[in-house]
């Protein structure tokens, strides 16, 4: 099996129109322009499926900051971005948690009050009857 090179979206789009120009000759193509059988078939299944698109290099990139190429991965781009969010929103809660938790706060039905009361283990307002 012979080594694979580097290649551009050009040169990836030229490889396939050749191949398929050849009936799919995946070995010839191969051994022509210097780059694996596997790597031709591949992309030409690709072209085939998303275009010019599905030539793109898109290795090091995250999923979230991609433009969609299918529906599939415009559904996955999206829950990416859900999941940056929500992953965003629990560090803010635990951050206020843990700010409020080291001022003394006690969360009180959902809400943080500060014991006014004077006694630190209370969870009661001063002046304000149980």
């Amino acid at each position: 099996m012979k080594q694979g090179r580097d290649t551009t979206q050009e040169e990836r789009i030229q490889i396939v129109r050749d191949c398929l120009a050849s009936g799919k000759n995946y070995g010839e193509m191969a051994m022509k322009y210097k780059v694996s059988y596997q790597q031709v078939r591949a992309w030409t299944l690709r072209f085939e499926e998303m275009g010019e698109a599905g030539l793109e290099d898109r290795r090091g990139k995250r999923k979230k900051d991609q433009v969609p190429r299918t529906e599939l991965e415009k559904a996955q781009i999206e829950i990416e971005q859900l999941k940056h969010k929500l992953y965003l929103a629990e560090m803010e809660r635990d951050l206020l948690k843990n700010w409020t938790e080291s001022r003394g706060e006690r969360p009180i039905g959902g809400k943080t009050a500060t014991c006014l009361c004077g006694d630190p283990g209370s969870t009661h307002r001063k002046g304000v009857s149980d």
